[in-house]
């Protein structure tokens, strides 16, 4: 792809650029002219005329380099900061009175580029240009001739020192707000991250655990029984297909350019659990699988939540619970959703060192729902999850 401007939008710039430059080179030349504009009573010939003519040049003479300012504001200063000191020395020091108020619209104009220079720069640098400034505003203020000096200094202290606090205050805020995207952005990330990571440890785990149960359950009959050695091999190859595939899709999704649309391939949520039961049956354990309520259609992120929940509680009772039997329950109730998945096996607390539990709380966290995983006085595991359906969605 081209990355270069098309050709109106670069001829535009380059006219803006080159008028720029222009009025650089106009304004010294203006600077000598000015002082013979202002004297000249009758302009020579030209009458009424000459009037406009006397008001315009002075305020050229500040107004030309200020096409700088977009991309080099403290050159741009600088000449103006040079014009309106040169055209006070040389015409604001004679009694020309109509040029009183032009000598407050230079410096004012002056004073805006200090906060422009202000928000665009370092304090350093900006302190630095409003200081310049000062001082030569200040001392211009003496060497006219019109009004009260001290009252034009104390304005010109009062203007610079305004529009360098609302120049800075501007830049520190515009900092502010771009360290907040930054904060932002980070925490973004590291949720993204986990997200992943949670994704991956449930299906590795929940295919890594059937899988190792299946293989073990193939070395033991290999020799007695084939026919159930073929089917536990035919279970890890399904297994380790289906796991491959979602791995494949996650990883493609985190080389996935910005540009690139994400994948159609739909999310398992509550419609999917009857594979999961198959895959726990399959590694031995019988699973009874409940529907309560009257179904209705869910977000994807809640029904992702909600398939990850039992696909890793699943998981722990085919590697820990020590049973052959479990029960999963799904109700629809008003305004949530309960998960329910309840064994008869030996129970204990819950582990400190896993990720599985840590995974299913925090997933049901970011939904704003409850959780509550334990053993029960009865004996074995119960986990619960309450996630809310939004109102929309209901």
């Amino acid at each position: 792809m081209d990355a270069t401007l098309p050709a109106p939008r670069a001829a535009a710039a380059t006219a803006r650029a080159v008028l720029a430059w222009v009025g650089v080179v106009v304004a010294p030349l203006l600077w000598v002219y000015a002082p013979a504009v202002a004297e000249s009573g009758d302009g020579v010939g030209f009458g009424e005329w000459w009037i406009p003519l006397r008001y315009l040049v002075p305020a050229l003479v500040v107004a030309l380099p200020a096409g700088l300012l977009r991309h080099r504001p403290l050159p741009a200063l600088g000449l103006m900061l040079a014009g309106a000191t040169l055209l006070t020395a040389t015409v604001h020091s004679r009694e020309v009175g109509y040029l009183t108020d032009i000598w407050y619209l230079q410096f004012l104009a002056i004073d805006l580029v200090v906060g422009l220079v202000a928000a665009q720069r370092s304090r350093r640098v900006s302190v630095t240009a409003a200081g310049a400034v000062l001082v030569v505003q200040v001392g211009a203020s003496f060497l006219s001739l019109a009004g009260d000096p001290v009252n034009r200094a104390v304005l010109s202290v009062l203007a610079v020192v305004t529009a360098w606090t609302v120049g800075d205050s501007l830049r520190t805020r515009r900092r502010h707000a771009e360290a907040l995207r930054s904060h932002a952005a980070a925490e973004a990330i590291t949720a993204e991250r986990l997200r992943i990571a949670r994704e991956l440890h449930d299906m590795v785990a929940h295919s890594i655990g059937v899988i190792a149960i299946q293989a073990g359950v193939g070395a033991r009959v290999i020799d007695t029984q084939p026919a159930q050695a073929r089917a536990a091999l035919a279970t890890i190859e399904a297994t380790s297909r289906d796991t491959l595939a979602g791995l494949r899709r996650t990883l493609g999704a985190l080389r996935r350019p910005d540009a690139e649309p994400a994948s159609l391939d739909p999310t398992p949520g509550l419609a999917d659990l009857d594979r999961l039961v198959a895959a726990a049956g399959d590694a031995g354990v019988q699973v009874e699988l409940l529907r309560r309520g009257r179904p209705v259609e869910v977000p994807a992120d809640l029904g992702l939540a909600a398939f990850r929940i039992v696909q890793e509680a699943l998981t722990n009772v085919v590697r820990h619970a020590g049973t052959d039997r479990c029960r999963v329950t799904v109700e629809h109730g008003p305004g949530e959703v309960v998960v329910d998945v309840v064994d008869d096996g030996r129970g204990g607390p819950v582990a400190g060192d896993g990720h599985g539990i840590v995974g299913m709380r925090e997933r049901v966290a970011l939904l704003g729902g409850r959780f509550r995983a334990g053993p029960r006085p009865e004996g074995g595991f119960r986990v619960t999850a309450r996630l809310p359906v939004p109102e929309a969605d209901r």
